[in-house]
């Protein structure tokens, strides 16, 4: 089993908008970053344990916990060249972006990235680390382990 911080800005999907959709799940998609796709396609299993993450937001941090409930697969958007996420290179034969279903386990109180920051324990999670801007990173099992605990 691994471990992931996945950020999803508020104002896009929120904890308590997938606290509302069926089944508690949202398909992760709209990345387009080959690091954060090859995560999803190659490395994400089923059942791996997520930190819900608030991004581009007045105060983000960790919302809540979820799993990864589905393998990859090609992300829809990329081939709807109606949506922002369009990729005119993307065919149905070859797509270039992947995501995963991400279903909830609970919310939680918010642990805010400055709250985060306090922690040695933390010191090496990614998200913490300047210039990180990746929308989705690995996080070791003991960093995951503290952080359930602070929730």
């Amino acid at each position: 089993m691994r471990y992931w911080l996945m950020k999803s800005e508020p104002s896009d999907v929120s904890i308590d908008d997938l606290a509302r959709l069926p089944n508690q799940t949202v398909a992760w998609y709209g990345v387009r970053n080959y690091q954060a796709r090859n995560f999803m396609r190659d490395d994400m299993q089923t059942g791996d344990g997520v930190l819900f993450y608030h991004s581009s937001c007045k105060e983000p941090g960790i919302a809540g916990l979820a799993r990864v409930s589905s393998a990859a697969y090609a992300d829809h958007t990329q081939f709807d060249p109606q949506h922002k996420y369009f990729d005119p290179k993307a065919s149905l034969e070859t797509p270039r972006w992947f995501h995963v279903d991400v279903q909830l386990v609970r919310k939680t109180r918010l642990l805010p990235l400055t709250e985060l920051r306090h922690h040695p324990e933390l010191q090496h999670l990614r998200i913490l680390q300047r210039g990180n801007r990746l929308s989705i990173t690995p996080v070791e099992a003991g960093e995951y382990a503290f952080i359930v605990n602070l929730l």
